[in-house]
């Protein structure tokens, strides 16, 4: 063998592994530095790093006979070092880059800017309009929190449909911009519509759209970028979005996103396999737990730090948080002790597998990936993957439905569809939960942590069909003050139903009342002093029975408090004292409503109360007299921790 083939053997042979050694020798300089720097990157962020993985890249480097690790692509190293190959590429690509050099590329490393992902400008085929975009999400990432990357990403994909548009409808393909106008505008418009009409587009993503692209064009003025020597000096006034152009988004398209109580049980009941799916199952179960019992942002939860339980004065928990959205920080929410046993039990097994990280820095759900230290936590988008996985593991879930059969609408149970059950769904279902459970607006505003009450009300608005519905189903069991069902056509009573709560009935404490004067004072012209259990004009249904519960046991307890009573003349006692006939008029009614509710099957049951639930919702008695706030309905009613 000459001196050039021993040469070239001794630099392409692998070396002879002893003592648990990683051979760097013979390596060329840049490729030694760039591996070690790889290497300390990785440490740094709580990757291991085999001795076996390491060996086998720099074999194959030098087979390669590499100068540095970014002259190859990633297919010329076996299935195995790959995903270690592209990590360190990734770490060595990162080195010097700084934003002012990293806004001039296509696609920018979001790791540069401070947050997760990449940013792809590639879609803008006009190279001004690209050039705008890149200088508005240079100016727009700093003042966003959570998921900027994501959030500025859909920013310029609204920006590359309007690229696409003039790409294909103009013969210039919108290379100039000073040809633009109006009319193109309009084409854009056009487009947008035929899209929809294709179902390649839907309606909320039509809406957000032409929103986003109103408003960022607008923003891109205010910038400067039409000044001379900016990106769009020469782009003309009327190309622009007007507030007409926005298309009128569906009267619910937040209200709707909730999920029906019985599939919220269903789901709870499955909680158990979500933890059998990946090695984060159980952070993954009790994240999906804790996201169902406080209706926080995935984000929210995903961040929570280890100590994030706290007791008030009075020895109730609450749950510390960051409202990253609002940069809000330190806030605070009311727990039951369930949630907090679900919290307490996390906080158990994340301090049995990292005891010599202080607690401090650990957080409540750790990844189990390139995490030895218990400081990183799940990503909301793993969550969300796994999540989904979960969802889609799942037997049928049955929901009621109203459908019409022979003319008639009739409750079925049919199978829910899978693909509303996502991550944010259960936010908005904590707040459906809490309205349904008559929780004051303001008071709801406070849990759901925004600044507006309006925003909040948009989470759980209540469609006129959604309420007509709730009426079928509790005028269906109507009664008189006698206690005698009161039983029509069942088409024309909830007809006249509907329509009397409208114009035709006033509400008293336990009830409806018909008595044209009393409703037309709005029920303050009662001529038997509210003692409906003993007029005509008297009804109640079944969404009324906490009320006349409650209007027993003050009977019965007025009663024996005025029968205890010394200080009153007789006259006055007798007036004040109830009357039997009205306690066991009242205690009869109560009795055969209870009756005709035990009579029904569970599934009935279960769908009254959810109609009860809806009817009550808004219900408001202004006559002073007490009122019984719906309970919160539990969706785990197996625990009792």
């Amino acid at each position: 063998m000459d001196a050039g083939d021993e040469q070239h053997w001794r630099a392409t042979t692998a070396p002879i592994t002893a003592n648990n050694e990683v051979s760097l020798r013979g390596l060329p300089e840049r490729l030694v530095a760039e591996v070690l720097y790889g290497l300390q990157a990785r440490l740094q962020a709580g990757f291991h790093t085999s001795q076996t993985l390491l060996r086998h890249l720099l074999n194959r480097a030098r087979e390669l006979e590499l100068s540095t690790l970014t002259a190859v692509k990633p297919e010329e190293f076996a299935r195995g070092c790959r995903g270690f190959y592209d990590n360190l590429i990734t770490f060595i690509h990162r080195v010097g880059k700084t934003p002012e050099n990293e806004r001039a590329k296509d696609v920018w490393d979001g790791a540069v800017f401070g947050h997760a992902g990449r940013l792809h400008f590639t879609d803008i085929h006009q190279p001004w309009l690209r050039e705008a975009v890149k200088e508005l999400a240079f100016t727009t990432l700093p003042q966003r929190r959570g998921r900027a990357m994501a959030t500025v990403q859909d920013i310029v994909r609204a920006f590359a449909m309007l690229s696409e548009s003039l790409r294909l409808q103009r013969e210039d393909r919108g290379e100039d911009l000073r040809a633009l106008g109006r009319h193109d505008i309009t084409a854009f418009l056009n487009r947008l519509a035929y899209l929809h009409g294709t179902e390649a587009l839907s309606t909320h993503k039509w809406v957000v759209t032409c929103r986003c692209l109103r408003g960022n064009l607008a923003q891109m003025r205010s910038l400067g970028l039409t000044r001379s020597g900016r990106p769009l000096y020469g782009l003309p006034e009327d190309f622009a979005l007007l507030a007409d152009d926005i298309p009128d988004e569906l009267e619910e398209s937040e209200a709707g996103k909730d999920l029906p109580l019985e599939v919220m049980r269903q789901l709870c009941e499955h909680l158990p396999r979500l933890a059998d799916l990946s090695r984060n199952g159980p952070e993954h179960q009790a994240a999906t737990e804790l996201l169902i019992d406080t209706g926080r942002r995935p984000q929210e939860m995903c961040r929570l730090p280890l100590e994030c339980l706290v007791q008030d004065s009075d020895g109730q928990h609450e749950l510390i948080y960051n409202n990253d959205k609002a940069n809000r920080k330190g806030r605070r929410l009311p727990i039951s002790q369930s949630t907090a046993g679900v919290i307490t039990r996390q906080q158990e097994r994340v301090r049995a597998a990292f005891p010599h990280t202080p607690a401090a820095e650990l957080v409540l759900l750790p990844t189990c990936l390139a995490n030895s230290h218990g400081r990183k936590t799940i990503g909301s988008g793993w969550l969300s993957q796994c999540h989904r996985e979960w969802v889609g593991t799942l037997p049928e879930l049955l929901a009621s439905t109203r459908v019409e059969v022979d003319g008639q609408l009739v409750t079925r149970n049919l199978p829910f569809d899978k693909s509303k059950i996502f991550l944010y769904a259960y936010r908005h279902a904590y707040c459906q939960r809490h309205a349904d459970a008559a929780v004051p607006p303001d008071v709801l505003r406070d849990l759901m942590d925004h600044r507006r009450l309006e925003t909040t009300q948009a989470y759980y608005r209540v469609t006129s069909q959604h309420r007509r519905e709730a009426v079928d189903r509790v005028t269906t069991m109507q009664f008189d003050r006698h206690g005698n069902r009161i039983w029509r056509q069942a088409q024309i009573l909830l007809d006249a139903e509907y329509a009397r709560r409208a114009i035709g009935e006033v509400q008293v404490p336990y009830g409806l009342c018909t008595e044209p004067s009393n409703v037309a004072a709005g029920g303050h012209d009662c001529p038997v002093r509210f003692r409906c259990v003993g007029c005509g004009h008297f009804r109640t249904d079944v969404s009324y029975l906490p009320d006349l519960e409650a209007y027993l046991a003050d009977l019965l307890r007025n009663r024996e408090r005025l029968a205890a009573f010394t200080s009153a003349d007789d006259w006055a006692k007798t007036e004040t004292m109830p009357s039997d006939e009205e306690i066991t008029r009242v205690r009869r009614l109560v009795q055969r409503v209870r009756a005709d509710l035990d009579g029904l099957t569970d599934e009935d049951r279960a769908q009254i109360r959810e109609a009860i639930a809806v009817v009550r919702r808004s219900r408001t008695v202004a006559l002073g007299m007490p009122r019984i706030r719906q309970p919160l309905p539990d969706v785990r009613p197996d625990r009792t921790l």
